[in-house]
């Protein structure tokens, strides 16, 4: 199965889960993922939250910024993956002066 993220309409969330700014996101939900192609501009972020009943695995494709992953500072960019196990908590901040795209794929348990 093929997901064209050309064709799929942008979402701009105010705030997501608490953060700061916008999160710009195209997603493809069924009923055991998320699959989202996301941007965020420099100064926003995703807040913190835990994956309760899912985990997630988060590629990034360019920019630069930081997770802070159970309290721990991890700095990311483009090439790095970040994975947040099922109940564990992060949140994910572009601090940088650019943009930061990835990919992101969040199945459910």
């Amino acid at each position: 199965m093929i997901i064209d993220f050309n064709k799929v309409e942008e979402q701009v969330i105010p705030n997501f889960k608490g953060g700061e700014k916008e999160f710009n996101a195209k997603m493809n939900v069924d009923e055991n993922n998320k699959i989202i192609s996301g941007r965020l501009q420099p100064g926003a972020s995703i807040g913190e939250h835990t994956h309760e009943t899912n985990s997630e695995i988060i590629f990034f494709i360019s920019g630069k910024g930081k997770v802070i992953y159970d309290g721990k500072e991890e700095r990311v960019e483009a090439g790095l993956c970040h994975y947040c196990p099922q109940g564990h908590t992060h949140t994910l901040i572009n601090d940088s002066d650019a943009e930061l795209t990835f990919c992101a794929v969040i199945p459910e348990h």
